[in-house]
């Protein structure tokens, strides 16, 4: 299947919402890998919108990638839970540990505040984390 048909059926699927752009998007980095200018264009159409309108949606949000990234995420909360609970003492370690091969990525908050420090990979929830579990975390990413 074509992109633009593939994005076609992400919009249709969402067109029907409040708001549909956010999941729109969210989906089509989910299925591509990013947000490239040929999808902003192509949701643009589809929208009826301008391609301006997507661009500054897109360019506003850090999540959206502009091209794909093929290396895992390990996203670390840097909130002021976990930062009281040590994190920063902890990112030298885990920068070594994810080198070139893993994307480290600064979230604030994964509501895990009472059991931090947290991270997430994929849609996994790590909790408690000190040292050595989270560049155990991110060797194994």
């Amino acid at each position: 299947m074509s992109k633009e048909l593939r994005i076609g059926e992400i919009v249709a699927g969402h067109f029907h919402r409040e708001g549909p752009l956010l999941p729109i998007l969210h989906e089509v980095q989910e299925e591509f890998g990013c947000v490239d200018a040929e999808s902003e264009a192509l949701i643009a159409k589809a929208l009826n919108w301008s391609r301006a309108d997507v661009h500054g949606v897109v360019s506003f949000y850090h999540d959206f990638l502009a091209n794909p990234d093929p290396r895992p995420e390990v996203q670390i909360c840097r909130a002021e839970a976990c930062k009281a609970r040590g994190i920063e003492s902890m990112m030298d370690e885990a920068q070594q540990a994810a080198g070139d091969r893993v994307k480290l990525s600064a979230v604030y908050c994964l509501g895990l505040c009472s059991a931090g420090p947290a991270a997430r990979m994929g849609e996994t929830l790590h909790a408690r984390l000190d040292t050595g579990s989270l560049a155990s975390l991110i060797e194994n990413a």
